[in-house]
């Protein structure tokens, strides 16, 4: 390896050339290798070698089902090089392609607008620098004003994209809605420069797959979940949506457990026994 190219991961997998000079190989199939892959490079180690420096991939991400044999696999990652696309898969497919983000993302620079919003309100804080780093969980960002923002990969409820000058540039913007570290909603705009616009476009768009992969929300469920992010008051829930409040009751509890939102107060429903009627009474006669 090269001075200062680290390993980060080195297992067997498989490859299928999906394509090459901008031809579709309709009947390529999977070839076991091994996979080594650096900082700077991937190695598929099967009957050649082939390497493949990271400089020159130029997207990532996204199926690419030249045919069944692709069709037929659940996962596996997209790699665009020049005019030929290649599929790869490894035994811990997450983790791969968590470590092949880190190869073309960890330490380098991006832009960093944070909070642009919060609680719903547009903040209008300025654009910065920031260095990421990537986990298994979260991606983290240390930015120029010394906060250190953390983007959970299951925390991310939504990315809207836009078109705006930054430094100069016209960019493509993510606008990442999460939550902070008090609980608060939040929106982080983020950009950056060439390949990091793909690899931060593949790490977002699995990230709200996560989310909508564990639900599974009704019309009423969707309507309620908006009208709370929206400020409406839980208490004014059954009339907002006309529902009954026993049934909205039992929607929260739904989406309680799955992680939606979460209890703040338990409010106590009462009504007056026989003993209670009598107290009141006494007491009204005394006045």
């Amino acid at each position: 390896m090269s001075e200062g190219e680290r390993k980060l991961m080195d297992d067997r997998g498989q490859y299928l050339q999906a394509a090459t000079d901008g031809r579709d190989i309709q009947d390529a199939d999977w070839t076991q290798c091994r996979i080594v892959l650096t900082t700077k490079r991937i190695v598929l180690i099967a009957d050649e070698k082939q390497v493949i420096p990271l400089t020159d991939v130029d997207d990532v991400g996204g199926r690419f089902d030249v045919n069944q044999n692709a069709a037929g696999v659940a996962n596996y990652v997209t790699l665009h090089i020049d005019d030929d696309v290649m599929l790869l898969r490894a035994p811990e497919q997450e983790a791969f392609e968590t470590d092949l983000y880190r190869a073309f993302l960890d330490n380098t620079l991006i832009y960093v607008q944070h909070p642009a919003v919060k609680g719903g309100v547009v903040q209008g804080t300025e654009w910065q620098r920031a260095k990421v780093k990537l986990t298994d969980e979260a991606i983290k960002l240390a930015v120029a004003d010394g906060q250190y923002v953390t983007i959970g990969r299951d925390d991310i409820g939504d990315v809207e994209t836009d078109e705006r000058t930054v430094d100069g540039a016209e960019r493509r913007i993510f606008e990442v809605e999460h939550t902070d570290s008090e609980d608060r909603s939040v929106e982080t705009h983020i950009t950056g420069e060439g390949q990091q616009i793909t690899i931060l476009e593949a790490i977002l768009e699995e990230g709200v797959e996560r989310n909508r992969a564990n639900l599974d929300l009704s019309p009423t469920e969707q309507q309620i979940v908006m009208a709370l992010h929206t400020g409406v008051s839980p208490f004014d829930i059954p009339d907002f949506v006309d529902e009954d409040v026993r049934e909205i009751e039992e929607i929260f509890d739904r989406l309680i457990e799955l992680d939606v939102i979460e209890t703040i107060r338990e409010r106590t429903e009462v009504e007056m026994t026989s003993r209670g009627r009598q107290v009141a009474s006494e007491e009204m006669g005394s006045q």
